[in-house]
């Protein structure tokens, strides 16, 4: 009979493609990861790992576990899913992923909310954006807070569960002392300084095809993932940066704030692995979201 835990090993190996990133990822030794597999393959009796370089490669015969483990990991979710709903009550522990403004805007918010189950524990990681679906495939977290720019859609599994959560609008932040730069059009700040996230970032990459749609090419002089960085930058009247409103519902702007032209509003999401999507736990934390998001104020009563 297959082990379960072997299988798990497996599939982290799909997603990180080195014995170290499965070994840093289920705190095991690359060795004893090694013997896991190695067990494994004596149990199917056939290779399952070739070595390509410095990292490895699954076979075809681990290919086909890894399609059944899948399947297999997502009925244990249900299981404990519908076993949970029987017992009533809701108790336990979720492990929500979120990017750093749903972090900033929402976690503290959510925790609050969540102080009437004093059974319930809210572990919270940050993770980028661009990360969010394959940390949730691996089981790094059972509930994602996601985020998707208009034009670059995250590529993700069938065997995802995804709910919208907001639509969130991005604007430009431009220095209050920036005499020189009167806000008319995108294009008016070709010549300005930019602070934006580094390459690959789908907040760059969409940001970049905006001012190129407008005829320029930004000066990005600032790279930075965190964008209390960008903040500062503005505050201090070094920068241009384009944020979302979510940043507003914990801080003041300290800059102007000015519409983004054309579709200009990212899509915040919740994600889950199909199999748990019923679980009361996960239910309970993505109604309490939906209700805050719906009480968040508004720009205008920021400002």
């Amino acid at each position: 009979m297959l082990n379960v835990h072997r299988l798990r090993i497996l599939l982290e190996l799909q997603h990180r493609g080195t014995l170290t990133g499965v070994a840093e990822a289920l705190n095991y030794s690359p060795s004893a990861v090694s013997q896991h597999l190695a067990a494994l393959s004596r149990e199917v009796r056939a290779p399952l790992i070739e070595p390509i370089g410095r990292r490895v490669r699954l076979t075809a015969h681990a290919e086909i576990l890894v399609a059944h483990a899948g399947r297999l990991l997502e009925q244990m979710e249900q299981a404990e899913a519908e076993l949970a709903e029987s017992l009533g009550g809701i108790r336990g522990t979720v492990r929500l992923a979120a990017f750093q403004t749903a972090f900033l805007g929402l976690v503290p918010r959510l925790l609050t909310s969540l102080s009437d189950h004093p059974h319930v524990q809210l572990n919270v990681v940050h993770v980028q954006p661009d990360s969010g679906f394959s940390a949730l495939a691996v089981h790094e977290c059972d509930l994602l807070i996601g985020e998707e720019y208009p034009g670059l859609p995250l590529a993700r599994s069938a065997d995802v569960d995804v709910l919208d959560l907001m639509t969130d609008p991005m604007r430009m932040l431009i220095p209050r002392n920036w005499a020189g730069h009167p806000w008319r059009s995108l294009e008016s700040l070709r010549d300005a300084p930019w602070v934006m996230e580094p390459l690959g970032n789908a907040a760059r990459t969409w940001m970049m095809s905006l001012c190129r749609e407008a005829g320029f090419e930004p000066r990005v002089q600032f790279e930075s993932p965190d964008l209390l960085v960008h903040l500062r930058l503005v505050e201090t009247g070094h920068a241009v940066a384009v944020l979302p409103d979510l940043m507003w519902s914990t801080l003041s702007p300290p800059g102007v704030i000015e519409r983004v032209p054309g579709r200009s509003s990212r899509r915040v999401f919740t994600a889950v692995r199909a199999g748990a999507a019923h679980h009361p736990l996960v239910g309970l934390v993505r109604m309490r979201l939906a209700s805050l998001v719906a009480d968040l104020p508004s720009v205008a009563q920021v400002l």
